[in-house]
Protein backbone atom coordinates (compact mmCIF):
# COMPACT_ATOMS: atom_id res chain seq x y z
CA UNK A 1 0.00 0.00 0.00
CA UNK A 2 1.31 3.30 -0.93
CA UNK A 3 1.99 5.54 1.70
CA UNK A 4 -0.42 8.32 2.93
CA UNK A 5 -0.93 11.93 2.52
CA UNK A 6 -1.78 13.46 5.97
CA UNK A 7 -4.57 16.66 5.51
CA UNK A 8 -4.56 18.65 9.04
CA UNK A 9 -7.66 21.07 9.09
CA UNK A 10 -9.60 23.19 11.45
CA UNK A 11 -12.42 21.51 11.43
CA UNK A 12 -13.67 18.81 9.04
CA UNK A 13 -16.21 19.05 7.50
CA UNK A 14 -16.87 22.88 7.32
CA UNK A 15 -20.16 23.78 4.92
CA UNK A 16 -18.13 26.84 3.89
CA UNK A 17 -15.34 25.16 3.05
CA UNK A 18 -16.59 22.76 0.30
CA UNK A 19 -13.31 22.83 -1.50
CA UNK A 20 -11.90 21.11 0.87
CA UNK A 21 -13.95 17.97 0.63
CA UNK A 22 -14.16 18.43 -3.04
CA UNK A 23 -10.75 18.66 -3.22
CA UNK A 24 -10.21 15.63 -0.79
CA UNK A 25 -13.02 13.28 -2.62
CA UNK A 26 -11.03 14.02 -5.97
CA UNK A 27 -7.81 12.86 -4.46
CA UNK A 28 -9.03 9.76 -3.21
CA UNK A 29 -10.79 8.89 -6.74
CA UNK A 30 -7.15 9.82 -8.34
CA UNK A 31 -5.89 6.67 -5.99
CA UNK A 32 -3.91 9.50 -3.66
CA UNK A 33 -4.35 7.28 -0.04
CA UNK A 34 -5.28 10.07 2.73
CA UNK A 35 -5.62 10.05 6.47
CA UNK A 36 -7.48 13.18 7.81
CA UNK A 37 -6.79 15.15 11.07
CA UNK A 38 -9.66 17.60 12.16
CA UNK A 39 -8.47 19.95 14.91
CA UNK A 40 -12.61 21.10 16.03
CA UNK A 41 -15.64 18.90 15.10
CA UNK A 42 -17.93 20.90 12.64
CA UNK A 43 -20.32 23.31 14.57
CA UNK A 44 -23.28 22.47 12.15
CA UNK A 45 -24.84 19.45 11.51
CA UNK A 46 -25.87 20.21 8.04
CA UNK A 47 -23.06 18.77 5.10
CA UNK A 48 -22.84 18.64 1.13
CA UNK A 49 -23.40 15.30 -0.25
CA UNK A 50 -19.81 14.77 -1.22
CA UNK A 51 -18.44 14.55 2.30
CA UNK A 52 -20.76 11.29 2.57
CA UNK A 53 -18.47 9.74 -0.55
CA UNK A 54 -15.12 10.33 1.56
CA UNK A 55 -13.68 7.01 2.71
CA UNK A 56 -10.80 8.47 3.75
CA UNK A 57 -10.06 7.95 8.06
CA UNK A 58 -10.82 10.64 9.73
CA UNK A 59 -9.82 11.37 13.48
CA UNK A 60 -10.33 14.16 15.49
CA UNK A 61 -8.12 15.65 18.45
CA UNK A 62 -9.40 15.39 21.94
CA UNK A 63 -11.18 19.23 22.21
CA UNK A 64 -9.41 21.70 24.10
CA UNK A 65 -11.01 24.61 26.00
CA UNK A 66 -10.59 28.51 25.31
CA UNK A 67 -7.46 30.28 25.71
CA UNK A 68 -9.20 33.31 25.76
CA UNK A 69 -8.77 35.18 29.28
CA UNK A 70 -7.36 32.02 31.15
CA UNK A 71 -3.51 31.30 32.85
CA UNK A 72 -1.85 29.01 30.55
CA UNK A 73 -1.15 26.77 33.55
CA UNK A 74 -4.89 26.19 34.61
CA UNK A 75 -5.48 25.64 30.39
CA UNK A 76 -2.46 22.89 30.74
CA UNK A 77 -4.57 21.46 33.68
CA UNK A 78 -7.86 20.95 32.10
CA UNK A 79 -6.40 19.83 28.90
CA UNK A 80 -3.07 17.88 28.97
CA UNK A 81 -5.03 14.59 30.47
CA UNK A 82 -6.13 14.00 26.58
CA UNK A 83 -2.45 14.72 25.60
CA UNK A 84 0.36 13.96 27.80
CA UNK A 85 0.23 10.15 26.74
CA UNK A 86 1.25 11.38 23.04
CA UNK A 87 4.23 13.58 24.28
CA UNK A 88 5.75 11.30 26.30
CA UNK A 89 6.25 8.50 23.70
CA UNK A 90 7.15 11.24 20.97
CA UNK A 91 9.95 12.67 23.56
CA UNK A 92 11.12 9.06 24.05
CA UNK A 93 11.37 8.14 20.49
CA UNK A 94 13.35 11.24 19.32
CA UNK A 95 14.27 13.18 22.38
CA UNK A 96 16.36 15.77 20.49
CA UNK A 97 14.08 16.59 17.67
CA UNK A 98 11.47 16.73 20.84
CA UNK A 99 13.25 19.17 22.70
CA UNK A 100 14.58 21.54 20.02
CA UNK A 101 10.66 21.48 18.69
CA UNK A 102 9.64 22.40 22.23
CA UNK A 103 11.93 24.98 22.81
CA UNK A 104 11.33 26.85 19.50
CA UNK A 105 8.33 26.90 20.33
CA UNK A 106 8.92 28.61 23.48
CA UNK A 107 10.99 30.68 21.79
CA UNK A 108 7.89 31.67 19.21
CA UNK A 109 5.62 32.59 22.27
CA UNK A 110 8.00 35.01 23.10
CA UNK A 111 9.25 36.38 19.68
CA UNK A 112 5.81 36.75 18.44
CA UNK A 113 3.85 38.02 21.22
CA UNK A 114 1.94 41.70 20.91
CA UNK A 115 4.94 43.51 22.36
CA UNK A 116 8.03 43.71 24.42
CA UNK A 117 6.36 43.49 28.21
CA UNK A 118 3.39 41.68 26.75
CA UNK A 119 2.77 37.77 27.72
CA UNK A 120 4.36 35.19 25.74
CA UNK A 121 1.67 34.10 22.78
CA UNK A 122 0.10 31.47 24.38
CA UNK A 123 -1.67 29.86 21.00
CA UNK A 124 1.43 28.25 20.07
CA UNK A 125 2.05 26.16 23.08
CA UNK A 126 -1.14 25.02 22.74
CA UNK A 127 -0.71 23.89 18.50
CA UNK A 128 2.34 22.12 19.71
CA UNK A 129 0.40 20.02 21.99
CA UNK A 130 -2.21 19.36 19.43
CA UNK A 131 0.59 18.60 17.15
CA UNK A 132 2.37 16.37 19.04
CA UNK A 133 -1.11 14.39 18.97
CA UNK A 134 -1.08 14.07 14.99
CA UNK A 135 2.48 13.31 14.89
CA UNK A 136 2.59 10.41 17.40
CA UNK A 137 -0.12 8.78 15.57
CA UNK A 138 2.24 9.24 12.83
CA UNK A 139 4.56 7.81 14.54
CA UNK A 140 3.00 4.78 15.09
CA UNK A 141 0.97 4.11 11.71
CA UNK A 142 4.54 4.33 9.91
CA UNK A 143 2.18 5.11 7.09
CA UNK A 144 2.36 8.65 6.56
CA UNK A 145 5.32 10.64 3.93
CA UNK A 146 3.85 13.77 3.96
CA UNK A 147 1.98 16.50 5.92
CA UNK A 148 -0.38 19.28 4.14
CA UNK A 149 -2.79 21.75 5.87
CA UNK A 150 -5.65 24.19 5.05
CA UNK A 151 -5.16 28.02 5.48
CA UNK A 152 -1.65 29.14 6.50
CA UNK A 153 -2.42 29.98 10.58
CA UNK A 154 -3.48 27.98 12.70
CA UNK A 155 -3.40 24.79 10.62
CA UNK A 156 -0.28 24.83 8.89
CA UNK A 157 1.54 26.33 12.11
CA UNK A 158 0.39 22.83 14.17
CA UNK A 159 1.53 20.97 10.37
CA UNK A 160 4.85 22.89 10.95
CA UNK A 161 5.29 21.58 14.54
CA UNK A 162 3.87 17.85 13.08
CA UNK A 163 6.83 18.15 10.37
CA UNK A 164 9.33 18.90 12.93
CA UNK A 165 8.52 16.34 15.36
CA UNK A 166 8.33 13.59 12.94
CA UNK A 167 10.94 14.18 10.00
CA UNK A 168 8.78 14.52 7.42
CA UNK A 169 7.81 17.29 4.52
CA UNK A 170 5.09 19.47 4.98
CA UNK A 171 3.55 21.58 2.47
CA UNK A 172 -0.06 24.27 2.71
CA UNK A 173 -2.67 26.13 0.80
CA UNK A 174 -3.63 29.63 1.58
CA UNK A 175 -6.72 30.96 0.90
CA UNK A 176 -7.24 34.85 1.45
CA UNK A 177 -7.67 36.54 4.88
CA UNK A 178 -5.35 34.24 6.46
CA UNK A 179 -2.72 35.31 3.94
CA UNK A 180 -3.70 39.33 4.45
CA UNK A 181 -4.93 39.91 8.03
CA UNK A 182 -1.66 40.31 9.88
CA UNK A 183 -2.50 39.23 13.55
CA UNK A 184 -2.98 35.38 11.59
CA UNK A 185 0.70 35.26 11.41
CA UNK A 186 2.37 38.09 13.11
CA UNK A 187 5.77 39.29 12.25
CA UNK A 188 7.55 37.26 9.64
CA UNK A 189 6.03 34.28 10.79
CA UNK A 190 4.38 33.81 7.31
CA UNK A 191 7.40 33.99 5.43
CA UNK A 192 9.43 31.55 7.75
CA UNK A 193 6.48 29.04 7.05
CA UNK A 194 6.87 29.47 3.32
CA UNK A 195 10.35 28.31 3.41
CA UNK A 196 10.26 25.91 5.99
CA UNK A 197 7.59 24.10 3.43
CA UNK A 198 8.26 21.82 0.71
CA UNK A 199 5.50 24.06 -1.36
CA UNK A 200 2.82 26.12 -1.26
CA UNK A 201 -0.64 26.15 -3.71
CA UNK A 202 -2.81 29.12 -3.35
CA UNK A 203 -6.26 29.90 -5.03
CA UNK A 204 -5.93 33.06 -7.05
CA UNK A 205 -2.83 33.89 -9.04
CA UNK A 206 -3.77 37.66 -7.22
CA UNK A 207 -2.47 35.71 -3.90
CA UNK A 208 0.50 33.94 -5.60
CA UNK A 209 1.72 37.03 -6.52
CA UNK A 210 1.52 38.43 -3.34
CA UNK A 211 3.25 35.69 -1.71
CA UNK A 212 6.04 35.72 -4.46
CA UNK A 213 6.41 39.28 -3.63
CA UNK A 214 7.43 38.47 0.33
CA UNK A 215 10.70 37.16 -0.84
CA UNK A 216 10.38 33.65 -0.71
CA UNK A 217 12.46 31.37 -3.03
CA UNK A 218 10.09 28.39 -2.57
CA UNK A 219 7.53 27.15 -5.03
CA UNK A 220 4.20 28.53 -4.80
CA UNK A 221 1.99 27.55 -7.13
CA UNK A 222 -1.82 28.83 -7.91
CA UNK A 223 -4.31 25.84 -8.08
CA UNK A 224 -7.84 27.02 -8.57
CA UNK A 225 -10.74 25.86 -6.52
CA UNK A 226 -12.44 23.35 -9.21
CA UNK A 227 -16.00 22.16 -8.71
CA UNK A 228 -17.77 18.97 -10.42
CA UNK A 229 -19.38 20.42 -14.07
CA UNK A 230 -21.18 17.72 -14.47
CA UNK A 231 -22.76 18.20 -11.23
CA UNK A 232 -23.36 22.04 -11.75
CA UNK A 233 -24.84 21.99 -14.93
CA UNK A 234 -27.27 23.94 -16.61
CA UNK A 235 -31.25 22.43 -16.54
CA UNK A 236 -32.08 21.12 -19.75
CA UNK A 237 -35.40 22.39 -19.56
CA UNK A 238 -36.16 25.68 -17.67
CA UNK A 239 -39.08 26.30 -16.03
CA UNK A 240 -40.75 30.11 -16.42
CA UNK A 241 -40.42 32.11 -13.35
CA UNK A 242 -43.41 34.61 -12.77
CA UNK A 243 -40.78 36.85 -12.01
CA UNK A 244 -36.79 37.34 -11.99
CA UNK A 245 -34.71 35.91 -9.07
CA UNK A 246 -31.64 37.58 -7.76
CA UNK A 247 -29.72 34.83 -6.13
CA UNK A 248 -27.05 35.63 -3.81
CA UNK A 249 -25.33 33.00 -1.27
CA UNK A 250 -22.61 32.91 1.30
CA UNK A 251 -22.10 33.80 5.22
CA UNK A 252 -24.14 37.28 6.28
CA UNK A 253 -21.00 38.86 6.97
CA UNK A 254 -19.27 41.81 6.60
CA UNK A 255 -17.40 41.26 3.61
CA UNK A 256 -19.58 39.35 0.95
CA UNK A 257 -21.29 42.87 0.59
CA UNK A 258 -24.79 42.47 1.10
CA UNK A 259 -25.63 45.72 2.73
CA UNK A 260 -25.00 47.38 -0.59
CA UNK A 261 -26.67 44.48 -2.57
CA UNK A 262 -29.95 45.30 -0.67
CA UNK A 263 -29.00 49.24 -1.22
CA UNK A 264 -29.52 47.94 -5.05
CA UNK A 265 -32.74 46.36 -4.83
CA UNK A 266 -33.99 49.46 -3.46
CA UNK A 267 -32.96 51.25 -5.88
CA UNK A 268 -34.77 48.83 -8.71
CA UNK A 269 -37.85 48.81 -6.96
CA UNK A 270 -37.63 52.72 -6.78
CA UNK A 271 -37.53 52.15 -10.51
CA UNK A 272 -40.70 49.32 -10.74
CA UNK A 273 -38.63 46.19 -11.47
CA UNK A 274 -40.93 43.27 -9.56
CA UNK A 275 -38.27 40.32 -9.07
CA UNK A 276 -37.22 38.10 -5.58
CA UNK A 277 -34.33 38.29 -4.12
CA UNK A 278 -33.02 34.97 -2.19
CA UNK A 279 -30.11 35.15 -0.39
CA UNK A 280 -28.77 32.19 1.33
CA UNK A 281 -25.60 31.25 3.89
CA UNK A 282 -25.06 31.07 7.39
CA UNK A 283 -25.72 33.43 9.88
CA UNK A 284 -22.77 35.81 11.05
CA UNK A 285 -22.49 38.71 12.78
CA UNK A 286 -24.10 41.10 9.95
CA UNK A 287 -26.99 38.91 10.18
CA UNK A 288 -29.32 41.17 12.27
CA UNK A 289 -28.04 44.30 10.91
CA UNK A 290 -29.15 42.85 7.49
CA UNK A 291 -32.41 41.94 8.52
CA UNK A 292 -33.05 45.57 10.06
CA UNK A 293 -31.73 46.74 6.95
CA UNK A 294 -34.71 44.98 4.65
CA UNK A 295 -37.27 46.54 7.46
CA UNK A 296 -36.24 49.65 7.08
CA UNK A 297 -35.64 50.17 3.16
CA UNK A 298 -39.17 48.47 3.20
CA UNK A 299 -38.20 45.42 1.32
CA UNK A 300 -39.57 42.67 2.81
CA UNK A 301 -41.99 41.23 -0.32
CA UNK A 302 -38.63 41.86 -1.95
CA UNK A 303 -35.90 39.82 0.55
CA UNK A 304 -35.67 37.33 1.98
CA UNK A 305 -32.60 35.41 3.75
CA UNK A 306 -32.34 32.07 4.17
CA UNK A 307 -30.41 29.59 5.82
CA UNK A 308 -27.63 27.29 4.71
CA UNK A 309 -28.09 24.88 2.35
CA UNK A 310 -26.21 21.47 0.89
CA UNK A 311 -25.02 21.00 -2.94
CA UNK A 312 -28.02 18.81 -3.65
CA UNK A 313 -30.23 21.96 -2.58
CA UNK A 314 -28.77 24.26 -4.08
CA UNK A 315 -28.31 23.22 -7.35
CA UNK A 316 -31.60 23.86 -8.37
CA UNK A 317 -32.33 26.77 -6.85
CA UNK A 318 -29.15 28.05 -9.44
CA UNK A 319 -31.21 26.50 -12.36
CA UNK A 320 -34.07 28.41 -10.94
CA UNK A 321 -32.76 31.81 -10.87
CA UNK A 322 -32.26 34.32 -13.56
CA UNK A 323 -29.17 36.21 -12.33
CA UNK A 324 -26.13 35.84 -9.29
CA UNK A 325 -25.09 38.35 -7.54
CA UNK A 326 -22.41 38.46 -4.99
CA UNK A 327 -20.77 42.38 -4.05
CA UNK A 328 -17.59 40.93 -2.28
CA UNK A 329 -15.27 43.57 -0.53
CA UNK A 330 -11.92 43.92 1.17
CA UNK A 331 -13.16 44.44 5.26
CA UNK A 332 -10.67 47.40 6.90
CA UNK A 333 -8.79 44.50 8.53
CA UNK A 334 -8.10 42.48 5.50
CA UNK A 335 -10.48 40.10 5.57
CA UNK A 336 -11.59 39.32 1.70
CA UNK A 337 -12.41 36.49 -0.78
CA UNK A 338 -10.21 34.79 -2.73
CA UNK A 339 -12.80 33.17 -5.60
CA UNK A 340 -15.82 32.34 -3.82
CA UNK A 341 -16.62 28.96 -5.23
CA UNK A 342 -20.39 29.93 -5.45
CA UNK A 343 -19.95 32.47 -8.25
CA UNK A 344 -18.00 29.82 -10.45
CA UNK A 345 -20.80 27.14 -9.17
CA UNK A 346 -23.14 29.60 -10.71
CA UNK A 347 -21.57 29.91 -13.58
CA UNK A 348 -21.03 26.38 -14.30
CA UNK A 349 -25.06 26.32 -14.11
CA UNK A 350 -25.63 28.90 -16.78
CA UNK A 351 -25.84 31.96 -14.44
CA UNK A 352 -25.30 35.27 -15.30
CA UNK A 353 -23.62 36.83 -12.70
CA UNK A 354 -22.62 40.30 -11.25
CA UNK A 355 -19.60 40.75 -8.93
CA UNK A 356 -16.94 43.12 -7.98
CA UNK A 357 -13.29 43.82 -8.62
CA UNK A 358 -11.71 42.16 -5.56
CA UNK A 359 -9.01 39.83 -4.76
CA UNK A 360 -8.75 36.85 -7.62
CA UNK A 361 -12.61 37.98 -8.71
CA UNK A 362 -11.35 38.87 -11.62
CA UNK A 363 -9.60 35.94 -12.79
CA UNK A 364 -12.98 34.69 -13.20
CA UNK A 365 -14.94 37.23 -14.14
CA UNK A 366 -14.01 39.14 -17.58
CA UNK A 367 -16.43 42.21 -17.73
CA UNK A 368 -18.91 42.15 -20.15
CA UNK A 369 -17.32 38.61 -21.94
CA UNK A 370 -18.75 36.47 -19.04
CA UNK A 371 -20.09 38.39 -16.49
CA UNK A 372 -20.48 41.98 -14.94
CA UNK A 373 -18.14 43.65 -12.82
CA UNK A 374 -18.08 46.41 -10.75
CA UNK A 375 -16.35 48.19 -7.81
CA UNK A 376 -16.60 47.56 -4.53
CA UNK A 377 -18.78 48.89 -2.53
CA UNK A 378 -21.16 50.88 -5.25
CA UNK A 379 -24.94 50.22 -4.49
CA UNK A 380 -25.64 52.43 -7.56
CA UNK A 381 -23.03 50.63 -10.15
CA UNK A 382 -24.02 46.90 -8.90
CA UNK A 383 -28.11 48.38 -9.65
CA UNK A 384 -26.89 49.57 -13.27
CA UNK A 385 -25.91 46.00 -13.53
CA UNK A 386 -28.13 43.81 -12.12
CA UNK A 387 -30.82 46.45 -14.59
CA UNK A 388 -28.99 45.61 -17.53
CA UNK A 389 -29.14 41.66 -17.10
CA UNK A 390 -32.94 42.67 -16.11
CA UNK A 391 -33.66 44.43 -19.16
CA UNK A 392 -31.32 42.80 -21.77
CA UNK A 393 -32.00 39.15 -22.43
CA UNK A 394 -29.37 39.13 -25.41
CA UNK A 395 -26.65 40.11 -23.09
CA UNK A 396 -28.01 38.05 -20.26
CA UNK A 397 -27.93 34.70 -23.04
CA UNK A 398 -24.21 35.86 -24.46
CA UNK A 399 -22.74 36.25 -20.79
CA UNK A 400 -24.63 32.67 -19.36
CA UNK A 401 -22.82 31.19 -21.71
CA UNK A 402 -19.46 32.29 -22.08
CA UNK A 403 -19.92 31.46 -17.96
CA UNK A 404 -20.19 27.85 -18.47
CA UNK A 405 -17.45 27.67 -20.79
CA UNK A 406 -14.50 29.70 -18.64
CA UNK A 407 -15.57 27.05 -15.88
CA UNK A 408 -15.29 24.07 -18.14
CA UNK A 409 -12.01 25.07 -18.98
CA UNK A 410 -10.30 26.60 -15.62
CA UNK A 411 -12.35 25.49 -13.03
CA UNK A 412 -12.86 21.80 -13.81
CA UNK A 413 -11.88 20.11 -10.82
CA UNK A 414 -10.66 16.95 -12.24
CA UNK A 415 -8.08 19.04 -13.89
CA UNK A 416 -7.24 21.31 -10.56
CA UNK A 417 -6.67 18.63 -8.06
CA UNK A 418 -4.56 16.95 -10.79
CA UNK A 419 -2.70 19.62 -10.46
CA UNK A 420 -2.30 19.37 -6.48
CA UNK A 421 -1.74 15.30 -7.12
CA UNK A 422 1.18 15.94 -9.22
CA UNK A 423 3.03 18.75 -6.26
CA UNK A 424 2.44 16.07 -3.75
CA UNK A 425 4.23 13.45 -5.96
CA UNK A 426 7.41 15.45 -6.61
CA UNK A 427 10.47 14.11 -4.65
CA UNK A 428 11.51 16.31 -2.22
CA UNK A 429 14.83 17.13 -1.23
CA UNK A 430 13.83 17.44 2.78
CA UNK A 431 17.47 18.60 3.74
CA UNK A 432 16.71 21.78 2.16
CA UNK A 433 13.00 22.04 3.48
CA UNK A 434 15.10 20.85 7.38
CA UNK A 435 17.39 23.59 6.83
CA UNK A 436 14.73 26.14 6.04
CA UNK A 437 12.59 25.20 8.34
CA UNK A 438 15.52 25.63 11.19
CA UNK A 439 15.47 29.23 10.31
CA UNK A 440 11.82 29.60 11.66
CA UNK A 441 13.32 28.42 15.01
CA UNK A 442 15.95 30.85 14.74
CA UNK A 443 14.24 33.64 13.47
CA UNK A 444 15.22 37.16 14.46
CA UNK A 445 17.54 35.37 17.42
Amino acid sequence: MDKQIAYIVKGFPRLSETFISNEILLLEKMATPLKLFSIKRPAEDLAHDSVSRIRSDLEYLPPVTSLSNTWLLLWLKQNLPAYWRSHIRLAAQHPLRYMRTLLGTLWMSLRYRNGFFSKPKKVFIKEFIQAGYIAQRIEASGQIRHCHAHFCHGATTIAFFVSRLTGLPFSFTAHAKDIYQLNQNPGKLLIQKIKASSFVATCTDANRLYLECLGSETNIHKIYHGIDINFFRPAEMLPQATKPVILSIGRFVEKKGFDYLLNACSMLVSKGFQFRCRIIGERGDRYEALIDQIKSLGLEGYVILEGPKAHYELLPIYRQSSMFVLPCRIVEDGDRDGIPNVLVEAMACGLPVVSTEVSGIPELIKNEQNGLLVKPQDSKLLAIAMEHLLTNKTLSNRLSRNARMTVCEHFDSAKTTLQLQDLFNRPVNFSVTESAASEVIRAHS
